[in-house]
């Protein structure tokens, strides 16, 4: 196999792994880094199939509270009503995107409209960060009236819905689809770190049925070398993806959004200069 085309599978992979679960579009960065490097896969087969890495890396990371959960469920209604908020978050999605995909990916997957959300979704995620923050009580003052809610298991059936459907903006490539939950979650009363958590756990069943639809849509074009390509890729987006997962938490409990929003706008600026000039 062409090794120029293993390094470009493995670039996008890379990519795919360190963006899907921070607030700055995987689709985006791989459609914009595709299109400039010259990689191109029928129906961005690839791209989505190497999501299962990701997939992998969350269920690795967080199998055993997903464990804890499952045990909880014939005895614990809070663990019950957890798992249906996650549930009914997802059905929007699973919704629009078995309706529509292939008009999504035939009208929308292209680089202007990448670079045009990622803009608008940086300036977006700022003024997110910087207004709907932490509550903070005025000095000698007692606690807010209204505190954010800090725990997932806390979000309300209503309030996952709501959740699900800023997901479904996420169709668009460039919005991300952790950035509209994120966002979504915010607005409705969630802290940075449960609304980043919540996000996570949407993020299994969501990537899940995406991959599982782009195969059963895509299996039979698939040649022995894709299969290679698909398996270099899987494991480098599962080690990209291991990393940040066990860190972005933290990091936005202490510093919140601004770099993932500055970040955005500063990719998708480049992307407007890379297209003028060199289309």
């Amino acid at each position: 196999m062409d090794l120029v085309l293993i390094a470009k599978a493995l670039v996008l992979a890379v990519v795919e792994g360190a963006t899907e679960f921070i607030p700055v579009s995987s689709t985006g960065h791989q459609l914009l880094i595709g299109h400039f490097i010259g990689f191109h896969s029928p129906n961005n087969t690839f791209e989505v199939l190497i999501q299962l890495g990701a997939i992998l890396a969350i269920l690795f990371v967080y199998f055993g509270r997903l464990w804890s959960i499952a045990t909880a469920l014939p005895h614990d209604p809070r663990a019950r009503r957890f798992v249906l908020a996650i549930l009914i978050a997802f059905l929007p999605a699973a919704i629009v995107g078995g309706l529509f995909s292939k008009y999504i990916k035939f009208y929308l997957f292209n680089p202007w409209i990448v670079c045009a959300t990622l803009v608008a979704g940086g300036i977006v995620l700022l003024i997110i960060d910087d207004t709907v923050g932490e509550p903070k009580a005025a000095p000698g003052e007692g606690p807010t009236e209204h505190p954010r809610k800090t725990n997932v298991f806390e979000f309300s059936l209503p309030m996952a819905l709501k959740i699900g459907l800023f997901q479904c903006v996420a169709m668009i490539p460039g919005v991300s689809r952790s950035g509209a939950t994120i966002v979504g979650a915010m607005l409705m009363g969630a802290s940075k770190r449960s609304a980043t958590e919540f996000s996570f756990y949407l993020a299994m069943p969501t990537m899940a049925g995406a991959f599982a639809k782009d195969l059963l849509d895509n299996y039979k074009n698939l040649s022995s070398n894709d299969a290679l390509l698909i398996v270099i890729g899987f494991v480098a987006a599962f080690i990209s993806a291991l990393i940040v997962v066990r860190t972005v938490l933290d990091y936005v409990s202490r510093h919140g959004f601004w770099l993932f929003a500055w970040w955005r706008i500063i990719v998708g600026s480049l992307g407007f200069a890379g297209l003028i000039l060199f289309g």
